[in-house]
């Protein structure tokens, strides 16, 4: 069987270079048939090239990319079988709605019949109907940008393409738009490749994110698998809201099995599941997630220790507990009900098997 041929889209030994700066070197990615894949990544990571070289938009240097078992490296855009969605609408402004959603059918030369039943199907399943004589002009930012999406779906193609197409929305927008792109993958089935920044958009949508950092993928997996597993320090740290509390410290043997010693705090880790052998009295740094930290009565087995209060943070539905463990800042998520002043001393304790514990040499988990 031909490379890419078991894959919707299959990324093989991918460089892309500007001039001497190689962003992107050596990369391979498989998404299967129907799967949503997010990239996700910081400003610079090379998610949005990668996803530029795959519609064909960006020249590559080396490698091949397939798409439902083609050869597809040097194709056009327009005979790759995608739909993109950009970041910026890109809607032609003197076009009402209908004219921009069959604007590409139509330089396409298919039939009047086919084009009206096609941007009907899409009015339809985006609920544009009562839209389709107004221009951009005349939309909300989410209307822009459900007419986008509509705009690729007419194209009746296997594999859609967003590149940060939330990014311009206001919050509200944002996350209502989330949930009925997520609805529009379970109605519709096709393989959709995602790119953003947002990590909530990534952990709500994705069936598997590929966490990226200069041009490397750090990691690829489900989100749960992400989340509880991070393979570094790194993807560790991006993922997750508030961030992972993290603490420079030693791992020590002893009758007891090993333990994180952070300055004069002992964490024992005979709960933790080591992915990989630790070495014996290695430097490590220590993370725990602030949602995994609680208050008040300590659980059978779990690590507690008292800290004084130096900030909160009322959030509505949870409260932002900022106080410090081992010298080290440390915030707590907790219950927006919960009544915590600062200057408060309060008893925290969390389960040492949901830590991350990092090798400091190679940031890699342990």
């Amino acid at each position: 069987m031909a490379a890419g041929e078991d894959s919707s889209v299959s990324v093989r030994d991918l460089d892309i270079a500007f001039g001497a700066h190689k962003v992107i070197a050596g990369l391979d990615l498989e998404i299967s048939p129907g799967e949503f894949l997010v990239l996700l990544g910081p400003s610079g990571c090379g998610k949005s090239t990668l996803l530029n070289a795959i519609a064909g938009l960006l020249d590559i240097s080396d490698g091949e990319i397939w798409i439902d078992g083609k050869n597809v490296t040097w194709a056009e855009p327009k005979d790759r079988g995608i739909g993109m969605v950009f970041q910026s609408y890109a809607l032609y402004p003197r076009m009402s709605v209908e004219k921009n959603l069959s604007f590409g059918l139509r330089i396409a030369g298919l039939p009047k019949s086919e084009i009206e039943a096609r941007v009907k199907r899409v009015a339809d399943l985006l609920q544009l109907d009562g839209l389709m004589r107004r221009r951009p002009s005349e939309l909300s930012g989410g209307q822009r940008q459900r007419v986008a999406i509509g705009r690729a779906l007419v194209r009746n193609v296997d594999v859609f393409l967003f590149d940060e197409p939330l990014s311009n929305l206001d919050a509200k927008l944002r996350n209502e738009l989330r949930v009925e792109i997520k609805k529009l993958h379970q109605r519709l089935g096709n393989t959709m490749i995602y790119v953003t920044h947002d990590q909530v958009e990534a952990m709500t949508l994705a069936d598997r994110i590929a966490v990226m950092r200069g041009g490397v993928i750090q990691q690829l997996g489900a989100p749960k698998d992400i989340y509880r597993r991070p393979v570094n320090r790194f993807v560790a740290g991006f993922i997750g809201s508030p961030g992972m509390n993290f603490f420079d410290g030693a791992l020590r043997s002893g009758a007891d099995g090993p333990a994180a010693e952070l300055g004069d705090v002992r964490v024992p880790l005979s709960r933790y599941d080591f992915a990989r052998p630790p070495k014996a009295d290695g430097a490590v740094v220590f993370g725990i997630r602030p949602e995994h930290i609680g208050l008040g009565e300590v659980p059978e087995g779990h690590f507690a220790c008292e800290g004084t209060v130096d900030l909160v943070e009322a959030m509505g539905a949870d409260t932002i507990v900022w106080t410090s463990l081992a010298g080290a800042p440390l915030t707590i998520r907790t219950d927006g009900e919960t009544e915590i002043r600062p200057g408060e001393t309060i008893r925290f304790s969390f389960d040492p098997a949901n830590a991350c514990v990092f090798d400091t040499a190679t940031d890699l988990r342990l």
